[in-house]
This record gives structure tokens, sequence and C-alpha cells, in this order.
């Protein structure tokens, strides 16, 4: 019995569509280090080591598809320069770098733990990511969700 995903086609699929912006290797590594608040090219280069080119080429996407914006700066004595800050479009990226950093520190944290902590200004505690469905139930596996084709979904020719 074939699986009813097949009679539906994913040529406008907005996870792939998601990844031509975000899956790059260093794509979320340049967003962690603007949320972080490193926001000027050199300030990047020197705590990542990615390479200029691939910083460039990054950062411009990024600007180009309405995540970062450029805001320009100078350094007394100096040339103009821009540094890079989110916008709401990048904001809403959040969720989907505390998802990935909770990953990281379950599967990848060296033993003494993650290098990175985030919490709650209010109050301290540390934060996560929690899926939940519109009325409010919060969804613990990936089993207690049911993939559907949405209002956008196309049936496959053939």
């Amino acid at each position: 019995m074939k699986p009813a995903a097949l009679d539906w086609s994913v040529e406008n699929c907005t996870i792939a569509r998601a990844m031509e912006v975000l899956g790059e290797r260093w794509t979320l590594v340049v967003l962690r280090e603007v949320f972080s608040g490193i926001r000027r090219f050199d300030d990047m280069r020197i705590r990542t080591g990615i390479p200029r080119q691939v910083l460039t080429n990054r950062l411009t996407t990024l600007v180009e598809q309405g995540v970062l914006r450029r805001e320009p700066y100078r350094e007394p004595g100096s040339r103009l320069r821009h540094e890079y800050r989110l916008t709401g479009k990048g904001l809403d990226l959040w969720p989907v770098l505390v998802a990935v950093l909770e990953w990281g520190d379950h599967y990848l944290a060296d033993p003494d733990g993650s290098p990175l902590a985030v919490s709650h200004r209010g109050c301290d505690a540390p934060v996560r990511a929690v899926l939940r469905c519109e009325a409010g139930h919060e969804v613990a596996t990936p089993r207690d969700v049911l993939p559907a084709p949405g209002p956008g979904a196309r049936r496959r020719a053939g």
C-alpha cells in the first residue's frame, strides 16, 4: 500500500522554500551571532571563523530575503560601514534557533554541557521550544501530529 502523501505534489513546499534561505551550513550560525548582539562583519568573522566570502554571501542572502537589514555606522576617522539587524521576519526565526540549540545540546554537547544558555529575561528560567496546537494543547511527540494536505496542496499529475 502506497503512502497517501505520494498523491500530493511537493513543488510548492514551504519547508523546501525555507531551506533555500536557511539551509546553508553557516546561515544559522550567522543568525546566532546577530541574536547574540554581534552585528558587525568583522566581529562575526573573529567570533566564528567563517571565511570572508562565505560570510559576505550569507549576509547578502539574508538581507535579500528580508531576514536582516543593513544599518550604516561610522567609527570616528573610518569609512562608512554597515551592521546587520534582525527584521520581523528574522525575529520570527528565534524559535527555530532555540529548537536547533536544544537538539544540539541533547545530542552533540561536550561532556561539560552547552556553551550557550538561553533564559527568560523576566525570571531567569531556561527557555525551550514547545509545540502547541491552536487549542493550546502541548504536542509531546511527533506521533501526536497528523500531517495532511494543506490549503495550498496540489494533487500530483499522473
